[in-house]
């Protein structure tokens, strides 16, 4: 099912009226399918994949900064992530170029989303965020959930998809933070290998503690309920 970290209470900085949830996985772990599981439970997900898939829309400001840097890699459905992606992966220039583009309206868009979470009261909210930890957007969560399953599955699962290699795994994992450090950086793990109803238990149990969490703290300052918030990882030893 996973395991949950015993949780401490204190007051967020960023005074948001809900906890934020930083939910995490290397390539094929089930983040995905998490995410999806999350939101069928009536948790909100910004989901930063998406939203830079509909950056990259025919047309947008975003396809034309990328093509002027990259020429060539657009057509009239938007960004050929594919041919970009062969472009930038193993070229760290072009890839920070790329970044400069698509990050600060990346920002933008995941700041509306919590704008809009805040005017519709919501008390959790998940973003869903491949480099969590390594591109520090841990720091603007409450808590962080990672997804794993063991690197037999993981393996499978990645060279099924279309024009996957060994070789181009093994590239990618190296860019990114071991599945291992993630689990101890993390507050919960919630593994997929075994099922998706384990899955859904492991996520059902972390909201009860973060939702448990929430009303101690409601209960013993009701002044402040709404800006209470789990420790904030740069608190944490």
């Amino acid at each position: 099912m996973g395991r949950v970290r015993k949780l401490t209470v204190i007051r967020h900085t960023l005074r948001r009226p809900f906890t934020i949830i930083g939910l995490t996985g290397s390539i094929a772990m089930g983040k995905s399918t998490a995410a999806k599981m999350l939101q069928r439970l009536g948790v909100p997900v910004f989901d930063a994949d998406s939203a830079v898939h509909r950056l990259m829309k025919p047309g947008s400001v975003v396809a034309k900064a990328i093509e002027a840097r990259f020429p060539g890699v657009t057509t009239s459905l938007g960004v050929d992530r594919q041919k970009l992606g062969s472009i930038v992966f193993a070229n760290t220039k072009a890839l920070d170029d790329l970044e400069q583009i698509i990050h600060p309206r990346t920002r933008a868009n995941r700041e509306q989303f919590l704008r809009q979470a805040a005017l519709q009261r919501r008390s959790i909210v998940a973003l869903d965020i491949p480099l969590l930890f390594e591109s520090k957007s841990d720091r603007l969560c409450d808590v962080a959930i990672v997804v794993s399953t063991s690197a037999i599955i993981q393996k499978q699962r990645v060279l099924s998809r279309p024009g996957m290699t060994e070789a181009r795994l093994q590239a990618i994992l190296s860019r990114q933070m071991s599945d291992r450090e993630k689990r101890q950086l993390a507050d919960g793990v919630v593994f997929s290998g075994i099922g998706k109803r384990e899955t859904l238990r492991g996520l059902i149990k972390f909201l009860t503690v973060v939702k448990r969490h929430k009303n101690t703290q409601r209960t013993t300052d009701p002044k402040t309920h709404e800006r209470d918030y789990f420790r904030h990882r740069n608190n944490r030893p």
